[in-house]
């Protein structure tokens, strides 16, 4: 063990995800896969996606990890009648010198929390295209570039819940991850009401102050990068990704988004673990959060009440395990 200790330095990767997790566990009873699901998107580049009933600490622990990081921070609350300009920004007429100029919107952060993200028209979703994706904003001609570091997450309540709409395949494949938080457990519940009880509530937030900064983020994320994933490790990725196009319960599959996503993801999490190498545990476990929202169901599968993540599981089961 202590060969493979010595071959990448782990201490930055270890000390951003402790610290972001001890952060949150002050507040937020349980949820900790989520957290670290969290920790592996931001430690990838990616824009996380938190879908769930309301109540389950969805938005709270975004503004928690968003808060433990020392940066710049907004919050957009998508409606029906919320516009791309309410997103992107606008131009502003000046009347002493007969001219425009454009004023930044929300989007122009380093974390963007977007609350209920489906709650908004196909016209405001498609405004968040290439600023997902190539981390910029055009307008009116000018291109303007986003700072480091850039990320979203955005927070859904289910698709069938009144007054929401379903988001464009286009941009879910954005997301690095679907996160699926579930109701706590008798115990921690019991743990949550005991907190408020002792003074311990939501209120707490707004003093929470940063843990990690920008440059140590930015030293974590280099880090990743330098663990090791072996070649059967990649074949294994890529089988997963290509069965689910040509699996007979899936009507679109996952595109090679996916297996980038498995693939840094996969080191991301091996990191906070303490190894610099990648196990296939590690791709198993990751595999429902990066694929769950990157594929469709068929309508026969969905009638019969089949998510798509139990069909991930099902296809994972079934390839050889690389040892």
């Amino acid at each position: 063990m202590d060969q493979f200790e010595s071959r990448v330095d782990l201490q930055s990767v270890k000390s951003f995800a402790d610290s972001i997790k001890k952060q949150i566990a002050t507040i937020v009873v349980g949820q900790e896969q989520m957290v670290e699901l969290m920790i592996v998107a931001v430690l990838s580049k990616g824009h996380i996606l938190i879908e769930g009933v309301p109540g389950i600490a969805k938005t709270l622990t975004a503004k928690l990890l968003s808060k433990s990081i020392d940066t710049e921070f907004s919050r957009i609350q998508f409606t029906p009648d919320l516009m791309p300009s309410d997103v992107l920004g606008t131009s502003i007429y000046n009347p002493k010198d007969s001219s425009f100029s454009y004023r930044k919107g929300p989007i122009f952060s380093n974390i963007v929390l977007i609350d209920e993200v489906n709650r908004a028209p196909a016209k405001t979703q498609a405004a968040l295209f290439e600023v997902m994706e190539e981390r910029q904003v055009s307008f009116d001609g000018e291109t303007y570039q986003l700072g480091f570091p850039f990320f979203i997450v955005a927070t859904q309540n289910p698709i069938d819940q009144e007054g929401t709409y379903r988001l464009p395949e286009a941009q879910l494949d954005r997301f690095f991850v679907k996160i699926e938080p579930t109701y706590p457990t008798k115990e921690q519940e019991n743990s949550i009401l005991s907190n408020v009880q002792k003074g311990i509530i939501h209120s707490n937030v707004d003093a929470v102050k940063p843990v990690v900064t920008t440059k140590e983020l930015e030293t974590a994320q280099k880090t990743i990068q330098s663990i090791i994933i072996e070649e059967k490790l990649l074949d294994f990725i890529t089988t997963i990704v290509q069965t689910t196009r040509n699996h007979p319960s899936i009507t679109l599959g996952a595109s090679p988004r996916a297996s980038l996503a498995l693939l840094n993801g996969s080191k991301a999490l091996a990191g906070i673990r303490g190894r610099d190498f990648v196990t296939p545990e590690d791709i198993i476990d990751l595999t429902p959060a990066v694929l769950r929202h990157r594929i469709i169901i068929s309508p026969e599968k969905e009638m019969e009440g089949i998510s798509a993540t139990e069909v991930v599981k099902e296809i994972v089961a079934r390839i050889e395990i690389p040892r």
